[in-house]
């Protein structure tokens, strides 16, 4: 991808009758067959997919296709409703309906082994939201593909660099779909794993953040890719039964009495606002300073609109995918921070990571140049992954 990715722009800087930059034709066959292999379906298996309408219609028959010729049972498709609404729709009258269908949904996929929530599908489906609940009870599991995101969008901009063209984004995923060396991922994620038991972690950053903290025995989720059954039964938190794909990321909710120091975030929006300048001070998991340059107010709207979860330390994510990692030319944050060294240091509820804070109100804050030292090993250096912690 990455040479791929230097063509392209070297052809956006050309001059103006030479500029035709090649799109990308995805190969909804190999995207397919690779759900499917990561998700290893057992004989009989009932899987059934959510999607969105419009979003990814190509690669519906091809992944049922490869469902049945891996031997599972095809469900079908559960479409979520069209969004935006039209204007003259009730937003009450939807609002109330909601609830009766993901209730009858949750009855209705009781007996599901497994579901692909494909790019566009959200929390706010009602489907979606019925296979949640029935994973909280440890019944099936779900592969998330949502490549151009549902709930969140997966590509992140950094301060005052664009977002690439979508062909870019598709060039990049679908090469970390099909290429990632996902036992290499998994095995340098499991040596990461038990580094951090029993040891203090520290993050720092350029800015300023500084910030400590232990997990104990706190699960660790290990994004890599594995969908299977196998896998699922082996859970013990909610996303061990939700598999991101493409997959890179480590996810830990830390002791949230252990939580201390600083958070410096580089220009952000709070409350749809612009805050420039900001740094939290974290004792034992919660904000007990902020302080900022401009858009304190800002800050303040958000945690007061987020309730008592929003001044608490969520969870730290670490990408581990080389495939997925910051670009060196036009930089971005790809699906969600799961690329090498890139780090995600969130706020506010962490109950399906195995922490205490609840509430609802989640916030991702990435970063792209973090240190992240264990216990007086070094595993990223300023956004880059050390080849195996020195």
């Amino acid at each position: 991808m990455r040479s791929a990715f230097v063509v392209a722009i070297a052809l956006a800087s050309a001059p103006l009758a030479a500029q035709t930059v090649p799109q990308l034709t995805l190969d909804h066959r190999a995207i397919a067959e690779r759900i499917v292999r990561q998700m290893a379906p057992e004989p009989g298996e009932k899987i059934v997919l959510v999607a969105h309408p419009g979003e990814f219609e190509a690669l519906v028959p091809h992944l049922r296709y490869a469902l049945v010729r891996a031997g599972a049972v095809d469900l079908g498709v559960i479409d979520g409703l069209v969004s935006p609404y039209p204007a003259d729709w009730d937003a009450g009258l939807l609002q109330k309906a909601w609830g009766p269908a993901r209730d009858a949904l949750r009855g209705m996929l009781r007996d599901v082994d497994g579901a692909v929530m494909l790019p566009g599908a959200s929390p706010g489906d009602a489907a979606y939201a019925a296979l949640q609940e029935l994973l909280r009870e440890g019944r099936g599991r779900t592969v998330h593909f949502h490549w151009d995101g549902g709930s969140a969008p997966s590509a992140q901009a950094l301060p005052g660099q664009p977002l690439p063209p979508s062909h870019a984004v598709d060039a990049l995923y679908q090469r970390a779909l099909l290429e990632t060396d996902y036992a290499a991922v998994a095995d340098r994620q499991r040596r990461f794993e038990g580094a951090l038991r029993g040891r203090e972690t520290r993050i720092t950053t350029p800015l300023g953040t500084d910030l400590r903290f232990r997990i104990g025995d706190r699960p660790v989720n290990l994004q890599n890719g594995d969908a299977s059954a196998a896998r699922a039964r082996k859970g013990t938190i909610l996303i061990d039964r939700e598999i991101e794909l493409p997959c890179g990321a480590i996810r830990v909710a830390p002791i949230e009495e252990t939580v201390e120091g600083w958070i410096a975030f580089p220009p952000s929006q709070w409350d749809g606002r612009p805050v420039e300048g900001l740094k939290l001070r974290f004792a034992r998991g919660q904000v007990v300073e902020i302080q900022v340059a401009s858009g304190r107010e800002a800050v303040e709207a958000e945690m007061r609109q987020g309730g008592e979860g929003a001044r608490a330390f969520r969870e730290i994510a670490i990408g581990f995918n080389p495939l997925l990692a910051v670009p060196e030319r036009q930089p971005w944050v790809p699906y969600y921070g799961y690329g090498a060294g890139v780090v995600r240091l969130s706020l506010g509820d962490n109950s399906e990571l195995g922490g205490t804070v609840k509430g609802g109100y989640v916030r991702w804050n990435f970063f792209t140049d973090a240190t992240i030292v264990v216990g007086g090993t070094t595993w990223v250096r300023a956004g880059q992954l050390v080849a195996s912690g020195s």
